[in-house]
């Protein structure tokens, strides 16, 4: 592997973590396809890196999502038994595959997911909250502006089953999960977009932990790319976290599948 300078990992890094904590899928979302494809990493040392630095962009986005009332820890608390199972699976599983079948893997999975957003990017997950309805046990209250909103859970077995298939695609791919999590519970189960992705970010850190042992066991870990790169997520998913409040919630819709779909698309065609 090439010297890269530390202060390109560490913009990298920055740049990274605040687009993933605006939209609550993780960084690695953006910087696996960045460091293979623009900086030339072997992958899996950019799955290793990507899952260190997405442990430090939850971190540091959930303390603020949790000061504005964003997280769902009901919610959170209990798909992360599905998350961290999938991500011991997908650990697991990534030794055994290649570095082709990795970027095809990637590539698959961000494409159909910025599909499903693009989709479902007009749909409302919100009920005005005079209207009488409670949340139900998972369900919340969402305040925007001066307005407050209720939301329902729907599909949870559902929202499990996505739960278990990012915390496999988080260890086999390092990207978090959030990019499972966000699209399948803001479309299909309910959730507003911003409390989908504070939520997720949320489980994000304990998923990655789950899965970085297995990578750093094989050593997979390069210690001064990956510190580098996680020094720079910190302040970057710090500020991403700040802004995401500023932008609407269909903007964040759109963004994100514009996103998805691009990255997707060049990680396939990369391992073609």
């Amino acid at each position: 592997m090439i010297a890269i300078p530390t202060l390109i990992l560490i913009f990298s890094g920055a740049a990274t973590g605040l687009i993933g904590a605006m939209l609550g899928i993780g960084g690695g979302v953006f910087l696996v396809p960045l460091l293979t494809l623009v900086l030339g990493v072997p992958i899996r040392t950019a799955i290793a890196a990507s899952l260190i630095s997405v442990i430090a962009t939850a971190s540091a986005s959930s303390t603020i999502n949790l000061e504005r009332g964003l997280v769902n820890m009901r919610l959170g608390m209990t798909l992360e038994v599905a998350t961290t199972l999938g991500g011991l699976a997908g650990g697991l599983l990534a030794a055994a595959l290649s570095q082709r079948q990795l970027f095809l893997a990637f590539g698959a999975t961000l494409a159909l997911m910025g599909v499903v957003m693009a989709l479902r990017s007009g749909r409302r997950n919100v009920i005005a909250h005079d209207a009488g309805v409670e949340p139900g046990r998972l369900g919340g209250r969402l305040r925007e502006g001066d307005q407050a909103y209720v939301y329902r859970v729907k599909r949870l077995p559902l929202a499990m089953t996505a739960s278990l298939t990012a915390g496999a695609i988080s260890g086999l791919l390092g990207i978090g999960g959030g990019v499972i999590k966000v699209p399948v519970l803001n479309a299909f189960c309910g959730i507003p977009i911003r409390v989908a992705a504070a939520t997720s970010a949320f489980m994000i850190g304990v998923t990655g932990a789950a899965s970085a042992f297995l990578y750093f066991g094989r050593g997979d870990i390069a210690l001064h790319l990956t510190s580098a790169v996680a020094v720079g997520a910190l302040p970057g998913s710090l500020l991403g976290a700040r802004l995401s409040q500023r932008v609407e919630a269909r903007s964040l819709k759109i963004l994100m599948a514009v996103v998805l779909l691009v990255v997707g698309l060049r990680m396939a065609l990369q391992a073609l």
